[in-house]
């Protein structure tokens, strides 16, 4: 199904207007207040953060960020469902519409 986003920042019809970078650093910044804390890591997200880190040290980062996390997704969509976390669920949400 079509994206329900004004024809500008569609990316069924254009990818211009759309804000890649905003939207991995909105689901990024909840994402770090998990798999940061020493009480909620575990080797997974370990796993994640070694290859997170290697994506930002890319020639394209934000390419490869944007493919790390759109092949943790349903990952990140359980992590946040599990902690009730509303507005990452969003941002994750506006970055999947949007991006993926």
């Amino acid at each position: 199904m079509p994206s329900t986003d004004h024809p500008a920042t569609n990316r069924y019809v254009t990818f211009q207007g759309i804000d890649f970078e905003g939207n991995i650093e909105a689901v990024l910044v909840h994402l770090r207040r998990y798999i940061d804390d020493p009480a909620v890591a575990n080797p997974f997200w370990e796993r994640f953060r070694q290859r997170l880190a290697t994506a930002e040290q890319a020639e394209r980062p934000m390419a490869d960020r944007l493919l790390l996390m759109h092949a943790h997704l349903y990952y990140m969509a359980e992590l946040f469902e599990d902690n009730d976390d509303t507005d990452a669920l969003v941002a994750l949400h506006r970055l999947e519409d949007q991006c993926f």
